[in-house]
């Protein structure tokens, strides 16, 4: 099911596309950008959670698969049909497994590989030439993992490096232009999914990630940073922002009780 909301005027609150809106951070993003008056496309797979999300802050939303081509030129069609972007929130990824290299699943680094950098990659070229054109802003949800590595983290680390490049190299390649372009990168968020998702649907292994951590962040947290960035004046650019809870110093040094 496919709703969109009808195009705004040029008094209208801006107005944002959110992917991965499903669950997690960019379901809290979705929900703090309407709290702000922004108008709010989400897309992600599950078209029910996504008409959930609608029914509570009444965005609207495309359900869409990134991973696939087509999916993401329909996207950009049933969006551009109702009216410009102001700003684009690429937050759909996430990780799975945690092998190291040698053993690692070729089949879920290509998977992850997807997610976080084509997906991110596909979804900025439908949309840059119309943001080069009026002005605007590509958000680039990454993570810790895209500036340090940790054991275990290979095939997430090498996507979302890679990732993050396609932030940096798109800043160089658009200076001058009327495009912010921002990196946000968490460390540790208690999410509902994303180390169960990691984990294969391990509940135990999951809760590990976070036992004995008093305060990990949660998905509103990094939510407030990525509203705060594009609500910065538009000569004020957020290039790269790391946010961890006080009780991660990196990656792999973390306190617990």
């Amino acid at each position: 099911m496919i709703q969109v909301t009808a195009a705004s005027s040029a008094s209208s609150p801006r107005r944002a596309l959110v992917t991965g809106a499903s669950t997690g951070i960019g379901a809290a993003t979705v929900r703090l950008l309407r709290a702000h008056d922004w108008e709010v496309v989400a897309t992600a797979r599950r078209g029910d959670r996504l008409a959930a999300l609608s029914e509570e802050t009444g965005c609207a939303w495309v359900a869409a698969d990134l991973q696939q081509p087509a999916d993401v030129d329909r996207l950009a069609a049933q969006v551009k049909a109702a009216g410009p972007l102001d700003a684009i929130v690429n937050n759909a990824g996430g990780a799975l497994g945690a092998d190291p290299v040698a053993e690692g699943s070729v089949e879920e680094w290509a998977t992850m590989y997807e997610r976080n950098v084509l997906a991110a990659l596909r979804v900025t070229q439908a949309f840059l030439p119309e943001l080069r054109r009026r002005g605007g802003d590509l958000v680039f949800l990454t993570s810790t993992a895209a500036h340090d590595t940790y054991p275990g983290g290979g095939g997430y680390v090498a996507a979302k490096h890679a990732e993050r490049i396609i932030a940096n190299t798109l800043r160089l390649e658009l200076v001058g232009e009327p495009v912010r372009v921002i990196e946000i990168a968490p460390g540790m968020v208690a999410t509902a999914e994303f180390s169960l998702n990691r984990y294969h649907g391990d509940r135990e292994r999951a809760a590990a990630v976070y036992a004995g951590v008093a305060a990990p962040l949660v998905a509103a947290d990094v939510a407030e940073c990525i509203v705060w960035a594009l609500e910065r004046p538009a000569h004020v650019n957020i290039d790269s922002l790391i946010v961890r809870p006080r009780a991660q110093a990196s990656n792999t040094v973390v306190a617990r009780d």
